[in-house]
């Protein structure tokens, strides 16, 4: 019986892989890159799920699903907080936060999360005056969310996210607001899980009289564990993206965790203009029988740009 499980397991993932590679290599050649506004929107905010890959949509079951698929962080059973620092190419840096928690009185998870990009001041440059005038300019962006999630059977469960935006660059802002929702489908063999998300969901906005478009993405995710033995177990996953602004894109990931102590991780991103492969490593420090500390770092090869580092940390009560 576990045999059968497992090659049935086997059998839909590499379905799931075989069907999005063909869709990726067919994707129209024509991106409407540089056409949409907010592209922050679309930086992977932590460690974990980039380290595979960024092949997390299926995965997500900590306060890292806030942003990735808001239907996962119904498995945070008691309450979690986390920060994830990101240095992004040309000194420019993402922090990100979340806090999940579970009001007794509601049914239900909650979660409020705030993620701000932010740079030092640039120096105010002129036609007449290339070096600049003596003045300096401030530029930002930063969002803020509410996110509700339940299980509606034992086996589904669905989320929302509803996000305030402001972007500011010297003396133009801009205020706007758009949702994140998800589900994830358990299906109980081998740990398989299907996750489908829609992410940046909302209105034009318009900036310096420019109206553009949110970089809305559809994702749909598969994961499983293929290999379970003792304190020791393997999660795969893979993940297909249509986002609106550019040609459609894959995601793979492993993770390797031994005895919820230590984790290693890997994963590739196929079709992307810039990043390829990613790696990571995690650690776990038990603080109580229902408490703990998670420390996680990935790396990703964005070609061109560098490497891009990020560090998470997560509390569990």
């Amino acid at each position: 019986m576990k045999l059968r499980k497992t090659l049935l397991a086997l059998a839909v993932g590499a379905g799931l892989s075989i069907g999005v590679a063909p869709a990726v290599h067919a994707a129209e050649i024509f991106a409407k890159v540089g056409t949409f506004g907010a592209q922050f929107l679309k930086v992977g905010v932590s460690a974990r799920a980039t380290a595979m890959g960024s092949a997390y949509t299926a995965v997500g079951d900590n306060a890292e699903a806030v942003y990735w698929n808001p239907a996962g962080i119904v498995s945070v059973r008691d309450s979690q907080v986390m920060f994830s620092q990101v240095e992004w190419p040309a000194d420019i840096n993402l922090t990100y936060g979340a806090f999940v928690f579970n009001p007794r009185s509601i049914p239900g998870t909650f979660a409020v999360s705030g993620r701000a990009v932010w740079m030092d001041p640039q120096i105010v440059r002129t036609a007449f005056e290339p070096d600049g005038n003596g003045e300096e300019f401030d530029s930002g962006m930063a969002t803020l969310g509410l996110t509700y999630s339940r299980f509606f059977t034992d086996k589904f469960s669905a989320g929302l996210t509803v996000n305030y935006m402001n972007i500011g660059l010297g003396d133009f802002t801009v205020n706007s607001a758009f949702a994140d929702v998800g589900i994830i489908y358990r299906i109980g063999i081998r740990g398989m899980k299907i996750g489908m998300s829609i992410n940046s969901l909302g209105s034009e906005i318009t900036f310096d009289e420019r109206p553009a478009r949110l970089p809305t993405m559809f994702k749909v995710g598969f994961a499983f564990e293929p290999i379970r033995v003792g304190n020791q177990r393997v999660i795969a996953s893979s993940e297909f993206s249509h986002p609106v602004d550019n040609a459609e894109r894959a995601n793979f990931g492993l993770e390797y965790n031994m005895n919820d102590v230590m984790f290693l991780r890997g994963g590739y991103n196929l079709n992307y203009d810039t990043d390829g492969l990613a790696a990571g490593a995690g650690f776990r420090v038990n603080t109580g029988s229902r408490s703990w500390v998670n420390l996680d770092y990935s790396w990703v090869d964005m070609d061109a740009l560098g490497n891009v580092h990020r560090v998470t940390m997560s509390i569990t009560y």
